[in-house]
C-alpha cells in the first residue's frame, strides 16, 4: 500500500490541503492548475468577482466537456460496430457466402 503525500492545492484564492497517493499527485496538481486558469479566464472575460459564481461556471464548463466526450465516445463505439458489420458483409460477399 502506497504512503500518502500531504500536498496543498490553491484554487480560487483558497488553499486545500490534501492527502493523496504518489500516483495521484501530478494529475491533481495539473487539474488544479487548469482549474485556476479557468477561474482567471472567467474573471477576466466576464468581470465576475464572486468566486462562487466563477467556480459554478467552471463546474458547468467541465461537466459539459465530460458530456461531449461521453457522446463522442458513444458515437465512436457505434461507428466501430457498424464498420465491423460492414466488413463482415464485404468479407462474406467476397468469399461467396452471400447469395
Amino acid at each position: 500500500m502506497s504512503e500518502k503525500l500531504k500536498i496543498k492545492l490553491s484554487i480560487a484564492d483558497r488553499v486545500y490541503p490534501l492527502s493523496v497517493g504518489a500516483e495521484q499527485e501530478e494529475s491533481l496538481r495539473q487539474a488544479a492548475a487548469q482549474l485556476q486558469q479557468m477561474v482567471k479566464q472567467f474573471e477576466t472575460n466576464y468581470a465576475v468577482n464572486d468566486k462562487q459564481d466563477v467556480l459554478a461556471m467552471c463546474a458547468l464548463q467541465l461537466a459539459n466537456t465530460v458530456n461531449l466526450k461521453n457522446r463522442d465516445q458513444h458515437n465512436y463505439q457505434a461507428s466501430v460496430a457498424q464498420l465491423k458489420a460492414l466488413s463482415t458483409i464485404i468479407d462474406d460477399s467476397l468469399n461467396g457466402v452471400v447469395d
